[in-house]
């Protein structure tokens, strides 16, 4: 495959021919230049170049029923299945999202490519999916800082109604009330290892809530770095846990959640700067987007990943995953004019 684009004018340049996308994507999901039949497995199907599609040379399944689905799309298999949506507008998004740091709105995807506001939405919903941490990199170890923030809207600016019953039950003070909590796990950048974070939204701060999360994903022989408040979720468990009081100093040494501070501050970024209003039942989707950003900015040598290179490791992710509008919405009755 030649070289791909290193730019956005140039990707949607040479996005705009359907043979370039079909020979890039071709390249991310087969590396090895044998093509694998996304129902039945088998390697080796042949090329129809004037349907821009391939057949597989098998006509039945192994049970032995016929094969349904012998000609497939290069989006067979892929987040884009079923999408009337044309590869040159797939992958100009595929780009944005991957590399604008705050992320791009369903707006902007609608005027700039002349899809609707809904259908852009859907894309974009469905690249997120792709843009979630299947755990391959394993467990967490070395350092590792944990934390929680408060995403949503700030109860003092609500009308005094409203803000009485966001606030009624809720425990903490200040301007939690009406927020969703958000957990986040980071291990620092150790030798030929960058940081990574993994987040995800959770019901309350409680050690029962809590401490299944960070046992999911961070080894027992880690180094954990939190806030005064992990006393409440760590009491008795298995982590060598060193916290900090942020009413007294910010860092003790090595004992700071500074570089998870960084995560918050451009995930609220994100939220509260380009997307405006996250429904909490949607957000865990815009933290993996954020968290995607965020653990693909560097290589393992310290060296900066390219927007080029950040938009492969992406087109590499969205083999096997599929979110249907239904799925998205929970209403099968609705669906974007031209979605599909």
């Amino acid at each position: 495959m030649e070289a791909g684009p290193t730019t956005l004018l140039e990707a949607v340049q040479y996005f705009a021919s359907e043979e370039n996308c079909i020979n890039y994507l071709k390249a991310m999901r087969w590396p090895d230049g044998v093509v694998v039949c996304p129902t039945c497995g088998k390697r080796g199907a042949g090329y129809l170049a004037t349907q821009k599609r391939w057949q597989c040379s098998a006509r039945k399944l192994a049970n032995g029923e016929a094969h349904p689905k012998r000609q497939f799309s290069i989006k067979v298999g892929t987040i884009m299945e079923d999408s009337p949506i044309g590869l040159n507008k797939w992958l100009p998004v595929l780009w944005l999202i991957a590399n604008c740091r705050n992320g791009i709105s369903s707006w902007e995807i609608h005027r700039d490519l002349g899809v609707t506001q809904k259908t852009a939405w859907f894309m974009l919903s469905r690249v997120r999916l792709a843009m979630q941490d299947d755990l391959t990199g394993g467990m967490m170890g070395g350092e590792v800082e944990v934390d929680e923030s408060f995403i949503g809207g700030k109860a003092r600016n609500m009308h005094k109604d409203r803000k009485a019953r966001a606030m009624k039950g809720k425990r903490g003070g200040g301007d939690s009330g009406n927020k969703t909590i958000v957990m986040g796990v980071l291990e620092r950048a150790s030798k030929g290892k960058p940081k990574r974070v993994r987040a995800t939204t959770i019901s309350d701060r409680k050690k029962a809530t809590m401490m299944p999360e960070i046992a999911a994903i961070v080894s027992t022989d880690a180094k954990v770095y939190a806030d005064e408040f992990g006393s409440n979720w760590n009491h008795l468990g298995p982590y060598d846990l060193q916290m900090v009081n942020h009413a007294a100093q910010y860092v003790d040494g090595q004992v700071h959640t500074n570089s998870l501070e960084n995560f918050w501050s451009l995930l609220k970024r994100g939220v509260g700067g380009t997307y405006i209003a996250v429904e909490p039942f949607h957000l865990f989707r815009y933290i993996d987007e954020q968290a995607f950003r965020f653990n693909n900015r560097l290589h393992a040598d310290g060296e900066v990943v390219t927007d080029a290179e950040r938009f492969s490791r992406l087109c590499a992710q969205i083999t096997g995953k599929r979110l249907t509008y239904a799925e998205l919405t929970g209403k099968a009755q609705e669906r974007p004019e031209d979605a599909f």
